[in-house]
């Protein structure tokens, strides 16, 4: 008895070259990269065979430099060190043609900002940027997105971008889910403090709605006391701010801190919390953390995954630029959950 047909599996170059409408030839050409071919008559093919599912890596329909700029603040942070770390080692792993400029900008000058997100002398393919919410920012991101600029937002999302892609974590899930911590660790009763570096960043602003909403809901033994001025991640501010609320006399059970400056924490809670156990929860599994993790001062940790916010922001733009094979959406970024138990044994910031 004779076998069946074998079934094809893949499309072959008759069914491109017949979608894309060019001869079997110029599918040859173009799909081994060999000879001439027009740009139009390359798109097709591409178009064609991506269509149609082939099983290959395509070539790219583009000719010359693809450039890409990286501006994220200057901020001494541990968390912005180590996204800085991160974008530049995946740099070697980019494409010869990927032309990156990374730029710092002065945290606090938004004018810098808006120059920087201004029209390059060269053609700017995409842009990666940790930018805050206002205004002037809005408006320059949705001019470079008019350009034809491709925008990857890390860190915290800008309002009213629906064609920009935020690749971050979700700050307000990250804020309800320390909210719910607190609220099982907290036995006493008593304030929670909430510290947020800076207003103008969306991000922070979730996580402190997220956090207050959940102890609201849930936990009538927690009274939210949210710090009015922002500490801007500094470490002397964060200190002032936990000693004005232990001298005002009223049991704090809590800590919840959004941003960076925990030295200036763990410096009042060690002279002003001696006999009263507070539980605190903040960002990131930076070197300090792991230390007050260790010594029971700091309970849980929420990592925003710098590393992996860096992969997804360039995966991003280098999938929207037709440069990287990707099935489906690239997700935002997971937040992880780490206690004395389970934290890291290397250090945050490597070197």
């Amino acid at each position: 008895m004779s076998s069946p047909p074998r079934r094809k599996k893949t499309a072959r170059f008759i069914e491109i070259a017949s979608q894309a409408g060019v001869s079997v030839a110029t599918v040859d050409r173009v799909l081994n990269e060999r000879g001439s071919v027009s740009a139009q008559a390359r798109a097709k093919v591409v178009a064609a065979a991506r269509a149609l599912a082939v099983p290959r890596l395509l070539p790219d329909t583009r000719h010359g430099l693809i450039h890409l700029d990286i501006l994220l603040p200057d901020n001494p942070s541990p968390f912005f060190r180590r996204l800085r770390q991160a974008l530049q080692q995946a740099l070697p792993l980019l494409d010869q043609r990927v032309v990156v400029h990374l730029q710092t900008v002065g945290e606090k000058d938004e004018a810098g900002l808006l120059r920087a997100l201004r029209a390059r002398p060269y053609r700017r393919h995409g842009l990666i940027v940790a930018a805050p919410d206002t205004p002037a920012v809005r408006q320059a991101l949705q001019a470079a997105i008019q350009r034809g600029e491709q925008v990857a937002l890390v860190v915290s999302n800008v309002a009213d971008l629906p064609q920009a892609h935020y690749v971050g974590i979700d700050n307000h899930a990250a804020g309800r889910t320390a909210g719910w911590l607190l609220g099982r660790l907290c036995r006493q009763p008593g304030r929670v403090l909430l510290l947020s570096s800076r207003p103008d960043y969306r991000g922070h602003l979730e996580r402190a709605s997220g956090c207050a909403e959940v102890l609201a809901q849930g936990f009538p033994h927690l009274r939210c006391d949210q710090v009015a001025t922002a500490t801007h991640d500094d470490a002397d501010r964060c200190y002032a701010a936990v000693s004005h609320a232990f001298k005002q006399g009223q049991p704090i059970a809590g800590i919840y801190n959004s941003g960076a400056g925990s030295p200036g924490i763990e410096a009042a809670l060690r002279r002003y919390a001696i006999h009263d156990k507070v539980c605190w929860v903040t960002h990131e599994l930076s070197d300090d953390h792991q230390q007050y993790l260790q010594q029971g001062l700091l309970d849980v940790v929420i990592d925003q995954d710098p590393d992996g916010q860096a992969i997804k922001a360039l995966q991003q733009l280098l999938a929207t630029l037709d440069m990287w094979p990707v099935e489906g959406e690239i997700g935002p970024a997971q937040f992880r959950l780490y206690l004395a138990e389970n934290m890291t044994p290397w250090p945050y910031l490597p070197g």
